[in-house]
């Protein structure tokens, strides 16, 4: 704390830091004296009594002018840093990572990329759409999609037991998912030099891919999706369980159905477009809005390769 003080003295003139010397051959300051309304006395202030006075306002004065420029030249001041509660500087730090969480995806999905999803389902319900996570705005979902079903898997317990579903055709699953988002690099390599990761591998415990996803409820793998949303796990730090399977499977899932649409969430990220350029392709790319992908694919169930080779190469 004391480094912080001496860090921003040293943005301030030497002369500014403490208060100007004042000696009584530099300076004459006569005797005031005042009566009073009565004349009863006389009451003297000699320059010994005044010059404590002068020195207390010139200090005051220099220490304003020190917390002045240390607000203008930082945007966090280490003065206020050391003045402020710890309350008052991590407002968060009272609350639960849960619930942190929770607050930060409230508004998981902007307005315009939540109407460009609405609309897709629309189109095309009564449908069957697939959801990885869970969020409030993707519930309102199921009464677009009336009388289509709605699946959400989902790994975060709390997120389970704060949305409630009250639909016969809306259905919650608790997943668990292996591989942190650190790993993706490994894992992109594991699947591009093993051949149990093509197309045509199938996704349940038969797989030798470390990608596919191969305990999911049945009910995955025996429908034909027409739409699959890929908006979780987290993936948002490099301990945090990462897309990687996710979009993975989704591109398995796609390629099994007629014609699937998946949507993929937070392409602002690197994992995130480097699964989706790999597994999903640039060329099935129909439309897009902010942070959101939306690729159209067909049946490809056979099909030794999921993109065109085009010599690209993605470097860690």
């Amino acid at each position: 704390m004391l480094l912080a003080v001496e860090d921003c003295h040293s943005l301030v003139p030497s002369e500014s830091l403490s208060p100007p010397s004042i000696s009584p051959s530099q300076q004459s300051i006569p005797s005031v004296s005042f009566t009073n309304s009565k004349g009863s006395k006389n009451m003297s202030f000699t320059r010994n009594k005044l010059l404590p006075v002068l020195v207390l306002i010139l200090s005051s004065l220099s220490i304003l002018r020190l917390v002045r420029i240390a607000l203008t030249t930082s945007n966090t001041s280490p003065l206020l840093a050391i003045a402020l509660p710890s309350k008052l500087q991590h407002p968060k730090s009272g609350f639960s990572e849960k619930q942190s969480r929770t607050s930060a995806n409230e508004a998981a999905i902007s307005g315009k990329e939540f109407k460009l999803l609405s609309n897709l389902i629309a189109e095309k319900t009564p449908c069957n759409v697939l959801f990885f996570g869970i969020e409030s705005q993707y519930l309102n979902l199921s009464a677009v999609n009336d009388g289509g079903n709605n699946v959400f898997l989902e790994d975060d317990s709390y997120k389970l037991s704060t949305f409630k579903v009250n639909s016969n055709h809306t259905r919650t699953y608790k997943v668990d998912y292996k591989f942190h988002a650190e790993k993706a690099y490994k894992l992109l390599k594991h699947a591009r030099g093993n051949k149990s990761c093509a197309p045509e591998s199938a996704l349940r415990n038969s797989s030798k891919c470390k990608l596919a996803l191969t305990d999911l409820p049945r009910e995955v793998y025996e429908v034909k999706w027409d739409v699959v949303v890929v908006d979780g796990p987290r993936g948002d730090s490099p301990q945090a369980p990462g897309r990687m399977a996710t979009i993975y499977s989704a591109a398995i899932i796609a390629r099994e159905g007629n014609t699937t649409d998946v949507v993929v969430h937070d392409t602002d990220r690197m994992i995130e477009k480097w699964y989706s350029w790999e597994f999903l392709c640039d060329e099935n790319l129909i439309s897009s809005k902010g942070k959101l992908w939306i690729f159209r694919i067909r049946n490809e169930k056979n099909s030794t390769s999921f993109c065109p080779d085009k010599g690209i190469v993605i470097q860690q």
